[in-house]
C-alpha cells in the first residue's frame, strides 16, 4: 500500500512521540539498574555459560551414561560438544505436532492474504496484521498453559530447564515460553531493525544522474556493499529513491528495480550480522560477530555475477530500446549528486555496529573481564535513534517520506511469529537429526526454499536449531558444524530474494516503486524473473562452495 507522504508536522509529531517513548524506556532501565536487575540477569547468563562450557569440556561426564553411547574414544571433540549440549538442554517430550498449527497459519497468512483481492485491502492495515498475529500467538500460549505437560528449556536470562506443576495450569511453562520468544529473541531483533530503519531515515541522497547502464550498475553495487553494514532495510530505504529519480526519464526500468531487490534487499547483506535479520538471529544464538565475514567469497561471486548480468541486460537490450528523445532529455537534466544528513547519522550507524559487536552480555568486552548488562545493547541502540531524531533534520525526513508504517508492520507480524514458532523450534531441537537434512547443500536449498515463501528470519532460526541437534565431525560454530551453518546462512539470505515475501524490504521497495509510477511485476511475474536469473547463480554457488 502506498502511504501518503507525511507532512512536516506529522514527522515532528512522530519524532516527538518516539523520543518520549525512548526516554521512558531509558528511565525504566536506569531504575531497574538501580535495583540491580540487569546486573543479576547478566550474572545468571555468565554463570550458566560457564557451567555449560565446563560440562562440555569434560567428556568423561558423558561416558557413564546407561547406554554407553558417548564412551567411544574415537568420537571427535565436536560430537562431544554437541551431545553435551543436548544433554544439558534435554527437556523430555517436545510439543505435539499440531501445536505448530498457529505458526503455519500465520506464515500462510503472510504469504497468501496479500494475493486474495477481497482480503488484500484489509490485510494492508497494521491493525489487521496485529489482530491475526495476536490471536495465533495467544493460541500458542494457550497450548502451553493447558496442554503441554513436560518441561521446557528457558533461554532468558540464562539457560535452565523449567518443569510443569504436578497439578493445575502451567503458568511457569507459559511464562518461560513467552520470555524466550520476547526477551531472548524478539526484543533484540526488532530493536536492531528499528535502529537501522530510523537512523537511515535521516540521510537523504538526491540528484539526477544520467541513467546509463554503467551508472545504474554502480548504484546497485554501492547498495550491495552498504547492505552488509547498515542492513538490507537501511540500504534499500536509502537508495531506492535516488535510483528512481535517476531513472525517471527512462521507460524500461522494471528490471532495474527487480535487480535492486535481488542485490540490495537480499544478496548484499551477508557479510555482517546487522546486514540481514536471519544473521542477527544467528548472532544472538552465539555465532561470532565476524564469522559471517568468512562468507565474503560467496558474497563476491553472487553479487558480481548479478551485477554483470544486469549490465549486459541493460546495455544490450533495455537501454537501446529507450526513445532517443528520452535519452537526450535524461542527459540534459543531470543534477549533481548530493548527500545530506550523513555528518550526523554516519557516526550513529557506526555506533550501531559497535554496540551489536561489543555489548553482548554473554561475552566480555574485548580487553576486559566485564560483561555488559542484560539489554544494555538495546538501550544504547535506542539512544542512538534518539540522537538521530533530536539532532537530525526534520526536513530531510519529510523529503524521504519517512514514516513508521513499515517498521510497525514488521514489529506486529514478528511478535506473533516469534511466539508461534516456539513449538516448532522445540520439535526440531528434539527430532532434527531424523529429518535427513545433513549436508551443507541440503541445508542451503531447504533453508532457501522456505525462505523464498516465508520470511527468512524465522526460517533461519528453525534450521539453525535443526543443525544444532545433529552430530558434527568438523569445526563447530555456536554448536553447528561450520559447513552446515554456511549453507543455512547463504540459503536464508540469498534465496530470500526469490519472491516478494522472502524478505521485508522486498515489498517495501515494490510499494515505493509503484508509488513513483513504475508498474512492478505481479507475484508470479517477479517469480519468473527470479527463477530465470537467480537459480542458475545459486546453482553455481552450490557447485563452487558447498560440498
Amino acid at each position: 500500500m502506498q502511504e501518503t507522504a507525511p507532512s512536516t508536522n506529522t514527522v515532528r509529531h512522530s519524532s516527538r512521540v518516539t523520543l518520549i517513548g525512548i526516554s521512558v524506556l531509558a528511565a525504566l532501565y536506569l531504575a531497574s539498574a538501580f535495583l540491580g536487575m540487569p546486573q543479576r540477569g547478566r550474572d545468571l547468563l555468565v554463570a550458566a555459560n560457564a557451567a555449560h562450557d565446563n560440562h562440555v569440556a569434560s567428556p568423561e561426564e558423558h561416558s557413564h551414561m546407561d547406554d554407553g553411547s558417548h564412551a567411544n574414544e574415537s568420537e571427535s571433540h565436536a560430537e562431544e560438544h554437541a551431545l553435551g549440549h543436548r544433554e544439558l538442554t534435554h527437556t523430555g517430550a517436545p510439543p505435539t505436532a499440531w501445536a505448530v498449527t498457529p505458526f503455519v497459519l500465520l506464515l500462510g497468512a503472510i504469504a497468501v492474504l496479500p494475493l486474495i483481492p477481497s482480503l488484500a485491502h484489509w490485510w494492508e492495515k497494521n491493525s489487521s496484521k496485529l489482530l491475526v498475529a495476536g490471536v495465533l500467538g495467544l493460541a500458542t500460549l494457550a497450548y502451553y498453559l493447558f496442554l503441554h505437560g513436560t518441561a521446557v528449556e528457558q533461554h532468558f536470562p540464562a539457560h535452565a530447564v523449567v518443569s510443569p506443576p504436578a497439578h493445575g495450569l502451567s503458568w511457569a511453562i507459559t511464562r518461560t515460553v513467552l520470555g524466550n520468544a520476547l526477551f531472548a529473541e524478539y526484543v533484540p531483533f526488532i530493536t536492531l531493525l528499528f535502529a537501522l530503519y530510523a537512523i537511515t531515515g535521516g540521510v537523504r541522497i538526491e540528484g539526477d544522474m544520467q541513467a546509463t547502464p554503467t551508472v545504474n550498475t554502480i548504484l546497485l553495487a554501492t547498495g550491495s556493499l552498504m547492505a552488509s553494514f547498515i542492513g538490507t532495510t537501511g540500504a534499500a530505504m536509502l537508495l531506492v529513491r535516488p535510483l528512481l529519480e535517476t531513472n525517471h526519464e527512462r521507460k524500461y526500468v522494471v528490471h532495474t528495480l527487480v535487480f535492486f531487490i535481488f542485490l540490495v534487499c537480499n544478496c548484499g547483506g551477508c557479510l555482517l550480522p546487522i546486514g540481514d535479520p536471519p544473521l542477527f538471529l544467528g548472532y544472538l544464538q552465539g555465532v561470532p560477530f565476524l564469522w559471517t565475514f568468512t562468507l565474503w567469497q560467496e558474497w563476491l561471486v553472487v553479487n558480481i555475477t548479478l551485477l554483470a548480468i544486469y549490465w549486459v541486460w541493460d546495455w544490450f537490450f533495455a537501454y537501446p530500446s529507450e526513445r532517443l528523445v528520452d535519452r537526450i532529455y535524461d542527459k540534459a537534466t543531470v543534477r549533481p549528486l548530493r548527500i545530506t544528513g550523513l555528518l550526523l547519522n554516519l557516526p550513529l550507524m557506526a555506533g550501531v555496529i559497535f554496540a551489536v559487536a561489543l555489548l553482548d552480555p554473554s561475552k566480555a568486552i574485548p580487553g576486559t573481564t566485564w560483561h555488559p548488562w542484560i539489554f544494555l545493547r538495546e538501550v544504547v541502540l535506542l539512544g542512538l535513534v534518539g540522537c538521530s531524531l533530536w539532532f537530525g533534520s526534520t526536513a530531510i525526513r519529510v523529503k524521504n517520506g519517512f514514516s513508521y508504517f513499515a517498521i510497525i508492520e514488521v514489529a506486529v507480524l514478528f511478535v506473533g511469529i516469534f511466539i508461534c514458532m516456539q513449538p516448532a523450534l522445540a520439535i526440531l531441537n528434539e527430532h532434527g537429526a531424523s529429518l535427513g537434512i545433513r549436508s551443507p547443500t541440503a541445508f542451503f536449498w531447504t533453508t532457501g526454499a522456505l525462505s523464498s515463501v516465508l520470511d527468512n528470519a524465522p526460517t533461519y532460526l528453525v534450521f539453525f536449531k535443526t543443525a544444532q541437534s545433529l552430530p558434527a565431525t568438523g569445526e563447530l560454530v555456536a554448536g553447528v558444524e561450520a559447513g552446515r551453518l554456511t549453507g543455512i546462512s547463504l540459503g536464508a539470505v540469498f534465496l530470500g530474494a526469490m519472491t516478494y515475501i522472502g524478505n521485508g524490504p522486498n515489498f517495501m521497495v515494490k510499494a515505493i516503486a509503484e508509488g513513483a509510477g513504475v508498474r512492478m511485476p505481479s507475484f508470479f511475474g517477479y517469480l519468473l524473473y527470479s527463477g530465470c536469473v537467480l537459480i542458475p547463480v545459486f546453482v553455481l554457488v552450490d557447485y563452487i562452495f558447498l560440498p
